[in-house]
Protein backbone atom coordinates (compact mmCIF):
# COMPACT_ATOMS: atom_id res chain seq x y z
CA UNK A 1 0.00 0.00 0.00
CA UNK A 2 1.40 3.72 -0.66
CA UNK A 3 2.19 5.54 1.85
CA UNK A 4 0.59 8.88 1.06
CA UNK A 5 -3.10 7.36 1.23
CA UNK A 6 -2.31 5.50 4.68
CA UNK A 7 -0.45 8.98 5.85
CA UNK A 8 -3.78 10.89 5.03
CA UNK A 9 -6.36 8.65 6.30
CA UNK A 10 -4.48 9.29 9.62
CA UNK A 11 -4.15 12.36 9.31
CA UNK A 12 -8.08 12.58 9.06
CA UNK A 13 -8.67 10.45 12.35
CA UNK A 14 -5.93 12.02 14.12
CA UNK A 15 -7.83 15.90 13.42
CA UNK A 16 -11.23 13.85 15.27
CA UNK A 17 -9.48 13.18 18.00
CA UNK A 18 -8.82 14.23 22.01
CA UNK A 19 -8.24 12.61 24.79
CA UNK A 20 -8.80 15.89 26.76
CA UNK A 21 -12.56 15.83 25.16
CA UNK A 22 -13.35 12.31 27.20
CA UNK A 23 -16.27 13.45 29.55
CA UNK A 24 -15.02 12.41 32.98
CA UNK A 25 -15.26 8.65 34.43
CA UNK A 26 -15.76 9.59 37.78
CA UNK A 27 -17.09 12.69 39.59
CA UNK A 28 -15.75 13.76 42.53
CA UNK A 29 -18.32 13.52 45.41
CA UNK A 30 -16.27 15.29 47.99
CA UNK A 31 -14.33 18.86 48.50
CA UNK A 32 -11.50 18.83 51.54
CA UNK A 33 -12.61 15.09 53.09
CA UNK A 34 -16.51 14.73 53.38
CA UNK A 35 -19.34 15.75 51.27
CA UNK A 36 -21.51 18.78 52.60
CA UNK A 37 -23.94 16.63 53.77
CA UNK A 38 -22.22 14.32 55.83
CA UNK A 39 -20.68 17.10 57.24
CA UNK A 40 -23.79 18.53 58.65
CA UNK A 41 -24.91 14.84 59.85
CA UNK A 42 -21.61 14.56 61.79
CA UNK A 43 -21.69 18.37 62.67
CA UNK A 44 -25.63 17.55 64.31
CA UNK A 45 -24.60 14.64 66.19
CA UNK A 46 -21.36 16.18 67.89
CA UNK A 47 -23.43 19.01 69.07
CA UNK A 48 -26.26 16.67 70.23
CA UNK A 49 -23.65 14.79 72.18
CA UNK A 50 -22.34 17.85 73.62
CA UNK A 51 -25.63 19.62 74.77
CA UNK A 52 -26.72 15.76 76.32
CA UNK A 53 -23.71 15.86 78.29
CA UNK A 54 -24.23 19.27 79.27
CA UNK A 55 -27.53 18.74 80.30
CA UNK A 56 -26.94 15.60 82.34
CA UNK A 57 -23.92 17.66 84.19
CA UNK A 58 -26.58 20.85 84.80
CA UNK A 59 -29.17 18.78 86.15
CA UNK A 60 -30.26 19.40 89.70
CA UNK A 61 -30.50 15.51 89.82
CA UNK A 62 -30.69 12.40 88.02
CA UNK A 63 -34.05 10.98 87.54
CA UNK A 64 -34.58 7.72 85.63
CA UNK A 65 -36.89 9.53 83.26
CA UNK A 66 -33.82 11.31 82.48
CA UNK A 67 -31.42 9.18 82.53
CA UNK A 68 -33.76 7.33 80.01
CA UNK A 69 -33.77 10.73 77.77
CA UNK A 70 -29.84 11.05 77.54
CA UNK A 71 -29.55 7.64 76.55
CA UNK A 72 -31.37 7.99 73.42
CA UNK A 73 -30.10 11.49 72.94
CA UNK A 74 -27.10 9.81 72.93
CA UNK A 75 -27.94 6.82 70.88
CA UNK A 76 -29.17 9.40 67.86
CA UNK A 77 -26.09 11.28 68.93
CA UNK A 78 -23.82 8.66 68.02
CA UNK A 79 -26.14 7.45 64.63
CA UNK A 80 -25.87 10.98 63.29
CA UNK A 81 -22.20 10.45 63.37
CA UNK A 82 -21.87 7.25 62.01
CA UNK A 83 -24.66 7.87 59.29
CA UNK A 84 -21.71 10.82 58.14
CA UNK A 85 -19.09 7.90 58.08
CA UNK A 86 -21.01 5.45 56.19
CA UNK A 87 -21.69 8.28 53.49
CA UNK A 88 -18.02 8.50 52.12
CA UNK A 89 -18.18 4.58 52.31
CA UNK A 90 -21.17 4.99 50.04
CA UNK A 91 -19.96 7.55 48.08
CA UNK A 92 -15.91 7.74 48.01
CA UNK A 93 -13.80 10.50 47.10
CA UNK A 94 -12.53 10.17 43.00
CA UNK A 95 -8.92 9.51 42.54
CA UNK A 96 -7.45 12.60 41.26
CA UNK A 97 -6.04 12.78 37.58
CA UNK A 98 -2.56 12.34 36.93
CA UNK A 99 -1.01 14.79 34.50
CA UNK A 100 1.52 12.79 32.31
CA UNK A 101 4.39 14.23 30.36
CA UNK A 102 4.97 14.02 26.78
CA UNK A 103 3.85 14.81 23.63
CA UNK A 104 0.27 13.68 22.65
CA UNK A 105 -0.58 12.54 18.85
CA UNK A 106 -1.22 9.18 16.82
CA UNK A 107 1.68 6.79 15.52
CA UNK A 108 0.63 3.90 12.88
CA UNK A 109 2.97 1.22 11.18
CA UNK A 110 3.15 1.95 7.52
CA UNK A 111 1.65 -0.90 5.15
CA UNK A 112 -1.33 -1.74 7.06
CA UNK A 113 -4.42 -2.74 4.58
CA UNK A 114 -7.14 0.23 4.61
CA UNK A 115 -9.86 -1.00 6.21
CA UNK A 116 -7.80 -2.37 8.83
CA UNK A 117 -5.72 0.89 9.53
CA UNK A 118 -9.62 2.42 9.62
CA UNK A 119 -11.00 -0.24 12.10
CA UNK A 120 -7.46 0.47 14.28
CA UNK A 121 -7.69 4.54 14.01
CA UNK A 122 -12.14 4.38 15.07
CA UNK A 123 -10.95 1.95 17.94
CA UNK A 124 -8.41 3.90 19.45
CA UNK A 125 -10.43 7.31 19.18
CA UNK A 126 -13.29 5.37 21.03
CA UNK A 127 -10.46 4.45 23.43
CA UNK A 128 -9.63 7.44 24.18
CA UNK A 129 -12.75 9.33 24.46
CA UNK A 130 -15.02 6.94 25.69
CA UNK A 131 -12.60 5.53 28.72
CA UNK A 132 -10.70 6.72 31.13
CA UNK A 133 -7.28 5.61 28.72
CA UNK A 134 -4.65 8.52 28.57
CA UNK A 135 -2.09 6.50 25.74
CA UNK A 136 -3.58 3.18 23.57
CA UNK A 137 -1.03 0.68 22.45
CA UNK A 138 -1.29 -2.19 20.13
CA UNK A 139 1.74 -4.99 19.78
CA UNK A 140 1.31 -7.21 17.86
CA UNK A 141 4.10 -10.09 16.28
CA UNK A 142 6.90 -8.24 18.43
CA UNK A 143 6.03 -4.86 16.33
CA UNK A 144 4.24 -2.11 17.88
CA UNK A 145 1.24 -1.72 14.89
CA UNK A 146 -0.24 1.48 16.77
CA UNK A 147 0.52 4.05 19.84
CA UNK A 148 -1.91 6.85 20.85
CA UNK A 149 -2.96 9.33 23.00
CA UNK A 150 -0.37 10.30 25.13
CA UNK A 151 3.28 9.06 23.69
CA UNK A 152 6.25 7.22 25.99
CA UNK A 153 9.84 8.09 24.34
CA UNK A 154 10.48 4.66 24.98
CA UNK A 155 9.90 1.14 23.10
CA UNK A 156 6.57 -1.36 25.02
CA UNK A 157 8.17 -4.75 25.35
CA UNK A 158 6.12 -7.75 26.77
CA UNK A 159 7.34 -9.09 30.17
CA UNK A 160 5.75 -11.64 32.89
CA UNK A 161 2.53 -10.01 33.61
CA UNK A 162 1.44 -9.51 29.53
CA UNK A 163 2.65 -13.37 29.23
CA UNK A 164 0.11 -14.11 31.52
CA UNK A 165 -2.56 -11.99 30.15
CA UNK A 166 -2.29 -14.16 27.28
CA UNK A 167 -1.82 -17.59 28.76
CA UNK A 168 -4.75 -17.35 30.57
CA UNK A 169 -6.76 -15.11 27.47
CA UNK A 170 -7.73 -12.73 29.90
CA UNK A 171 -7.16 -8.94 30.48
CA UNK A 172 -5.18 -8.16 33.55
CA UNK A 173 -5.44 -5.05 35.31
CA UNK A 174 -3.21 -2.69 37.46
CA UNK A 175 -5.18 -0.77 39.77
CA UNK A 176 -2.61 1.57 41.35
CA UNK A 177 0.70 0.46 39.29
CA UNK A 178 2.90 2.20 41.89
CA UNK A 179 2.23 -1.06 43.98
CA UNK A 180 2.97 -3.94 41.99
CA UNK A 181 6.82 -4.70 42.09
CA UNK A 182 6.30 -5.76 37.75
CA UNK A 183 5.82 -2.55 37.17
CA UNK A 184 9.38 -1.89 35.79
CA UNK A 185 7.64 -3.97 32.39
CA UNK A 186 5.70 -0.62 31.52
CA UNK A 187 8.10 1.88 30.86
CA UNK A 188 6.85 2.29 27.55
CA UNK A 189 4.26 3.86 28.86
CA UNK A 190 4.33 7.25 29.55
CA UNK A 191 5.88 8.01 32.58
CA UNK A 192 4.00 8.37 36.01
CA UNK A 193 1.26 5.82 34.08
CA UNK A 194 -1.02 5.33 37.75
CA UNK A 195 -2.92 2.57 35.79
CA UNK A 196 -2.72 -0.26 33.22
CA UNK A 197 -5.15 -2.38 31.18
CA UNK A 198 -3.78 -5.31 29.32
CA UNK A 199 -5.94 -7.27 27.04
CA UNK A 200 -4.63 -10.35 25.18
CA UNK A 201 -5.29 -10.20 21.40
CA UNK A 202 -5.27 -14.24 20.75
CA UNK A 203 -1.95 -15.13 20.65
CA UNK A 204 -0.10 -13.02 19.03
CA UNK A 205 -0.20 -9.51 20.73
CA UNK A 206 -1.49 -7.29 23.10
CA UNK A 207 -3.85 -3.71 23.60
CA UNK A 208 -2.43 -1.76 26.47
CA UNK A 209 -3.95 0.75 28.27
CA UNK A 210 -2.27 3.31 30.36
CA UNK A 211 -5.49 5.28 32.36
CA UNK A 212 -5.29 8.81 33.72
CA UNK A 213 -6.08 7.98 37.44
CA UNK A 214 -5.74 4.77 39.80
CA UNK A 215 -8.90 2.47 39.84
CA UNK A 216 -10.16 4.37 36.61
CA UNK A 217 -10.74 1.39 34.30
CA UNK A 218 -14.29 -0.62 35.15
CA UNK A 219 -15.51 -3.70 34.50
CA UNK A 220 -17.82 -2.72 31.42
CA UNK A 221 -14.33 -0.71 29.78
CA UNK A 222 -12.71 -4.50 30.20
CA UNK A 223 -15.78 -6.02 28.16
CA UNK A 224 -15.49 -3.28 25.98
CA UNK A 225 -11.92 -4.06 24.88
CA UNK A 226 -12.50 -7.71 25.10
CA UNK A 227 -15.10 -7.30 22.31
CA UNK A 228 -13.09 -4.98 20.21
CA UNK A 229 -10.12 -6.94 20.50
CA UNK A 230 -11.96 -10.32 19.10
CA UNK A 231 -12.78 -7.91 16.31
CA UNK A 232 -9.70 -7.15 15.54
CA UNK A 233 -8.00 -10.11 15.81
CA UNK A 234 -9.71 -12.10 12.59
CA UNK A 235 -7.92 -8.89 10.58
CA UNK A 236 -4.42 -8.88 12.44
CA UNK A 237 -4.00 -12.38 11.85
CA UNK A 238 -5.01 -12.38 8.24
CA UNK A 239 -2.96 -9.40 7.13
CA UNK A 240 -0.02 -11.24 9.45
CA UNK A 241 -0.68 -14.59 7.22
CA UNK A 242 -0.79 -12.75 3.39
CA UNK A 243 2.39 -10.32 5.02
CA UNK A 244 4.33 -12.49 7.46
CA UNK A 245 4.81 -8.96 9.55
CA UNK A 246 8.38 -9.20 9.70
CA UNK A 247 9.51 -7.85 13.03
CA UNK A 248 11.21 -4.58 11.84
CA UNK A 249 12.97 -1.74 13.81
CA UNK A 250 9.82 0.18 15.25
CA UNK A 251 11.65 3.47 14.01
CA UNK A 252 11.18 1.94 10.50
CA UNK A 253 7.44 1.01 10.30
CA UNK A 254 5.58 3.76 12.52
CA UNK A 255 4.90 7.03 10.65
CA UNK A 256 5.41 10.25 11.85
CA UNK A 257 3.77 11.17 15.27
CA UNK A 258 0.85 13.32 13.92
CA UNK A 259 -0.33 15.47 16.90
CA UNK A 260 -3.64 15.16 17.64
CA UNK A 261 -5.97 18.34 17.03
CA UNK A 262 -6.78 20.58 20.52
CA UNK A 263 -5.64 18.09 22.64
CA UNK A 264 -4.63 19.09 26.39
CA UNK A 265 -4.54 17.06 29.23
CA UNK A 266 -6.79 18.37 31.86
CA UNK A 267 -5.95 20.10 34.88
CA UNK A 268 -5.76 17.33 37.87
CA UNK A 269 -9.01 16.79 39.99
CA UNK A 270 -8.68 19.19 43.32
Amino acid sequence: MAQAPLGAHVSAFARTASPSARPSHHAATSVNGLPAPARACLAAGLLGLLLCLINQASAPELSPALQRSAVLASLMAVGLMLVALLWTRANPKAPERVSLEGREGLELINGLPEALAAELSWGSRLLLTATPAASVLIHWQGVAILRRGVLATERWRPGAISERSRQTGKAISLVNLALYPGRQEFTGLPAGTPAVLIQPIGGGGWLVLGGWSPRCFSKADETWLEGWTEKIRTSLEAWSGESGCPPIPLSETLLPAEPEAGISPDPPVS
